[in-house]
């Protein structure tokens, strides 16, 4: 691992790219690392040098892309925001604009949910179990959930959401790359949705 961060940044980020589209494309099981060395236009042998094996580069890409968003919604999520669908939605534009840097990672984290490797499944939980916990932190604390009408379940409503939005960007692998422009307008039209079904009046 020393030697690939000893890289120059542009390369890593070569190697990084084909592997998160190749793995997300394909799956775990599929995937090989001379497919990720042919996107890339390396060889076979220097990804063998740089990770070791095909096991260590999928942990380091799931360390990666989780680190990669922790971070940015770290840095740019507004904890103060007290409505419950300014944050999905606030959330939401954080992680697509994710896509502009790194086009593939979320494909790559979607796929990740259809993963059933036993060479991997036991770490995949880990992260996931680690992610919810996350996202949903960003959901509800400071959240208000006043707003919402009486016997209207905040968390219920945040799950739907989830599967939602979960569903039009990560997809099976294999699946045809998502229209993100129409993925965010209907996303949009849902929370409105949501939002005047499941607020009291006087907070729309």
């Amino acid at each position: 691992m020393d030697k690939f961060m000893g890289l120059p940044a542009e390369k890593r980020k070569n190697i990084i790219d084909a592997a998160l589209a190749t793995f997300g494309k394909m799956g775990y099981k599929k995937a090989s690392i001379n497919d990720i060395a042919t996107t890339a236009g390396i060889s076979k042998g220097l990804v063998f040098h740089y990770f070791g094996n095909k096991k260590a580069l999928y942990l380091y890409l799931m360390e990666f892309t989780g680190d990669i968003v922790m971070g940015e919604m770290n840095r740019r999520f507004d904890k103060n925001i007290p409505d419950f669908f300014d944050r999905i939605r606030l959330a939401t534009e954080i992680k697509m604009s994710l896509l502009e840097k790194y086009p593939a990672i979320l494909k790559f984290m979607g796929s990740m949910y259809y993963e059933t490797d036993k060479e991997v499944a036991e770490n995949i939980k880990g992260v996931l179990e680690q992610s919810e916990e996350f996202r949903g932190g960003l959901a509800f604390d400071g959240m208000d959930a006043s707003k919402f009408k009486e016997g209207v379940d905040p968390q219920l409503v945040y799950n739907i959401l989830i599967k939602f939005s979960e569903g039009y960007v990560s997809g099976a692998p294999g699946a045809a790359e998502p229209d993100f422009n129409k993925l965010l307008s209907e996303f949009e039209a849902c929370l409105c949705l949501m939002k005047n079904n499941f607020y009291r009046e006087e907070f729309l």
